[in-house]
């Protein structure tokens, strides 16, 4: 009896206790060392976001964020916004063309250049 009770008692601790993290892997457009260091750091202020982990050879990033304070799309919308394409957004042209010239990854010249 004693031992339901104390089951009764902590199940709303258990239940608050969830976990609300959710990992996304996709891809962003980048080249170089720069852009590991621009997409990186930057994600990884974005509130919720708990890892961020971008790699350079494949484009793609690696994420684990609380789904309670941040959604994927925002995080879409944000890489977009630093002036880096995502597999669902491109990035304006704006912030495209305030990227330093080594990391112009939509330039087949620059991207050849990082082979």
């Amino acid at each position: 009896m004693r031992r339901y009770i104390l089951i009764i008692l902590f199940m709303p601790f258990m239940v608050i206790g969830q976990n609300t993290s959710a990992k996304a892997s996709f891809k962003v457009d980048g080249v170089c060392g720069m852009c590991k260091v621009r997409i990186e750091t930057s994600t990884i202020k974005i509130k919720g976001v708990k890892v961020s982990k971008w790699n350079v050879n494949t484009g793609q990033i690696n994420l684990i964020y609380n789904e309670k304070k941040t959604n994927i799309n925002d995080i879409h919308q944000f890489i977009a916004d630093l002036g880096h394409d995502t597999d669902k957004i491109k990035a304006p042209d704006l912030a495209y063309n305030s990227l330093d010239a080594c990391c112009k990854y939509r330039d087949p010249l620059v991207v050849k250049d990082h082979q």
